[in-house]
């Protein structure tokens, strides 16, 4: 099989996710179901249930009310096998603003909850934290899918199979954390694909990428790889901010840090960049994260 045709592979698997099933059944909520990737890990990709949660908010709005923010929490790991059910509360509808809760079910017990604010557009103030400078550009760098056949298998297998072309600018973690073991990095991303142009699909896609790499500014702080025996690292809560419209499948740059890590806790906030310097989003991500003693 050739990169491009499995590029085109698991961008059709990722639109196919994100096109959610309305449910027959009618209750106090909007319901809607959905599948997941089948990760070789086994547990549901975070990214996913949180692009999938906003699709089953909007699906309740009106076009022109669009994200501006959403906070959820991480409450179950995720069978990636199984299918998801997710529940719409409609809490708010003003002149201006919507607010929705988004809940994802699986066995009957929730296993992410969210809450989301819409916004018609509306001009007013605008400045942003302007884009790092003398970032390598994404050709320069190489490709985390380099990496395969070099790393676990289980890893090698995440790599070839996400719909998203990763590099880079200090060198992936899947080996080794070379170089200073300071908490930031700065990572080119874009989707292995072009998607439609529906702007709704491209914000949701961002969200999924969004949980996509944030959490190695606190690995890279402490010289910590994804291999290291014995890690274990799980999402808790995840906070999105949108800004400004971009494509997902042109090259973004996310531009990662962790101000804080403490009690089996990482703290990591990121901001997303067109290529050419706009910024889209702002991210925020805890994690737990417990590594075995290396005395």
């Amino acid at each position: 099989m050739t990169a491009e045709t499995n590029a085109l592979r698991s961008i059709e698997n990722l639109l196919a996710i994100l096109d959610l099933d309305a449910s027959t059944a009618r209750t106090t909520e909007d319901i809607f179901t959905g599948v997941s990737h089948l990760m070789p890990t086994g547990r549901v990709y975070g990214g996913q249930v949180l692009a999938q949660s906003l699709i089953a908010a909007e699906r309740t709005l009106p076009e022109e009310r669009i994200v501006h923010s959403m906070h959820g929490y991480f409450l179950r790991p995720g069978d990636a096998t199984q299918g998801i059910t997710f529940a719409v509360d409609r809490i708010h509808d003003g002149r201006s603003f919507s607010t929705r809760r988004s809940q994802a079910y699986q066995g009957g017990v929730p296993i992410f909850s969210m809450i989301s604010s819409f916004q018609d557009e509306d001009p007013g103030l605008d400045h942003a934290e302007p884009m790092p400078e003398g970032i390598p550009d994404p050709e320069s760098l190489p490709s985390d899918d380099e990496l395969i056949g070099r790393v676990h298998p289980i890893t090698g297998r995440l790599l070839a199979e996400r719909p998203a072309d990763i590099r880079h600018v200090t060198g992936p973690l899947f080996i080794d954390a070379g170089g200073e073991q300071v908490p930031q990095q700065a990572v080119w991303m874009r989707m292995r694909a072009p998607l439609p142009d529906d702007p709704r699909l491209h914000r949701a896609a961002l969200a999924y990428l969004s949980d996509m790499t944030i959490q190695e500014s606190i690995l890279r702080g402490h010289g910590v790889t994804w291999e290291t025996p014995g890690l274990k690292v799980a999402s808790l809560d995840h906070a999105m901010w949108w800004h400004r419209f971009g494509r997902v499948d042109e090259w973004m740059l996310y531009v990662q840090e962790s101000p804080n890590a403490r009690g089996g806790r990482g703290l990591a906030q990121g901001r997303i960049y067109t290529r050419d310097g706009v910024l889209m989003a702002t991210v925020a991500q805890e994690i737990m994260i417990r590594i075995p003693s290396r005395g």
